[in-house]
């Protein structure tokens, strides 16, 4: 898995040297699975590892040892889970109608956790938010009727499909096709120099804009700002993500603002930012943000030496390149959640939301192998990652020859609390899962101030 991976990062242009290696260890057996989850999660986690190693010899000249241990990447894997203000859990879950529903001919993953997408799912159904009404509405009708339905109203949902079926889809095929990172150079800009004042971690000094949100988009550059970025994330306040002022899972190690993109002043900010910018991170749907001048050509044209990578949820080709998705949700029509099936009729899950996990880290190494093809030959690099490509990645393992080289086969006992750090919050401490994994022998730790949502100027510091 990971030699496959490394060769689609590094296609067209292999890094000097040979291939950065991972030591492993640890038991197995953290993320039981009807799939390779495991093997998936530690191939996506080392594969970051290995760019950011790449990314230092450039800087540095010099090899660096990387290694990371099995229990801890399967606890990076839901780190949400873990998150604590307090000694309260303050990780989100799912809302009472963001769920698996019988259908008349077969089943129907939903995702109502945001106010607009419940009310879009409600309005389809012309029923109550109660789960009863929703579920008596849903088991007359048929599963893709309303997965197109809910679509056309601005909401997510999708119809629980086999592997089989999802590859003779349309977008099962379309996404087959795309590469699991693509990557588009352009332009003759020179190449960046190693930022002043470096801490000596493979992305320090390196500024990055981070335009994401709900899991896989935060996993990335949370991951860059463990490995020294200095990353500002950007909201829109009219669609909050979060609650304002609280601290998250996903904003550890970055500093947190809000913008309103749809007024002329938040355009000029953003384009400011942009201006002192090495790196952007998008992670809404393909063309979402392109009247705010955040296109690819357009940021190319603009902004000469960007690294740009692109996140979304259904790839970005096909008839559902432009349609909103959760991992949850694209876990129904790839075939995973019938794989997962406890009793081969109804639905199953993974063990973490492994394809919103994986793909950020699939996400970084992106960056990271963007910015070290921007130092040897100049350039843009644009980046592309999604969770139905990663989703598709998955499924076409088999699970008996998915193995990692070099490490223990004894099963890891389950039930034990993962080990926290403890951070300081904007009213209090926050205990947090660690970033995953060691270079030149130290671990990867996050900035020991995590920021409330929204809380920050809109500015580098």
């Amino acid at each position: 898995m990971l030699d496959q991976a490394w060769g689609v990062l590094t296609a067209g242009e292999p890094p000097a040297g040979r291939r950065p290696a991972v030591e492993v260890s640890g038991p197995r057996g953290l993320l039981p699975s009807h799939l390779a989850v495991e093997e998936t999660a530690e191939a996506c986690v080392a594969l970051a590892l290995m760019a950011a190693a790449a990314l230092h010899r450039v800087w540095a000249g010099s090899e660096v040892h990387l290694s990371m241990a099995r229990d801890q990447v399967a606890t990076a894997v839901h780190s949400e889970r873990h998150f604590r203000r307090g000694e309260s859990p303050a990780g989100v879950g799912f809302a009472p109608l963001s769920r698996f529903w019988p259908t008349a001919d077969g089943w129907i993953r939903t995702h109502a956790n945001y106010p607009w997408h419940r009310a879009a799912l409600l309005r389809v159904l012309d029923a109550p938010p109660d789960p009863e009404a929703v579920e008596a509405a849903l088991a007359g009708l048929e599963a893709e009727e309303v997965e197109q339905a809910v679509f056309a109203a601005g909401g997510v949902a999708a119809a629980v499909r086999t592997t089989k079926l999802w590859g003779a889809h349309p977008q099962g095929k379309a996404v087959a096709d795309e590469p699991l990172i693509a990557h588009r150079w352009s332009g003759e800009a020179p190449s960046r120099r190693r930022p002043a004042g470096s801490s000596g971690l493979p992305a320090a000094g390196i500024r990055i804009l981070d335009m994401t949100r709900v899991i896989a988009g935060p996993v990335c550059t949370r991951f860059l700002a463990a490995l020294g970025a200095e990353v500002l994330r950007l909201d829109a306040p009219s669609r909050p993500d979060l609650v304002r002022g609280q601290p998250s899972d996903t904003l550890l190690g970055k500093r947190s603002a809000t913008v309103d993109f749809e007024s002329a002043q938040g355009v000029r900010v953003l384009h400011d930012l942009l201006r002192e910018a090495d790196v952007v991170v998008c992670g809404y749907r393909p063309g979402s943000l392109d009247r705010f001048g955040l296109e690819e050509e357009d940021l190319s044209e603009r902004y000469p030496g960007l690294v740009v990578l692109n996140v979304s949820a259904w790839g970005f080709a096909g008839p559902w390149r432009d349609r909103r998705g959760f991992d949850s949700v694209v876990q129904a029509p790839t075939g995973i959640a019938m794989t997962e099936s406890p009793d081969g009729r109804e639905p199953g899950a993974l063990p973490c939301q492994l394809l919103d996990h994986g793909t950020g880290y699939l996400g970084a190494a992106a960056v990271l192998d963007g910015l070290r093809r921007q130092i040897q030959a100049g350039g843009t690099h644009v980046r592309r990652v999604s969770l139905a490509r990663t989703a598709q990645w998955l499924t076409s393992i088999p699970v008996e020859s998915a193995t990692t080289a070099g490490a223990t086969d004894s099963v890891a006992e389950p039930g034990v609390a993962p080990p926290l750090v403890e951070l300081s919050g904007p009213h209090g401490p926050v205990q947090a899962v660690g970033p995953p994994g060691r270079i030149g022998g130290r671990p990867l730790r996050w900035p020991a101030r995590v920021p409330g949502y929204g809380v920050d100027p809109p500015a580098w510091p």
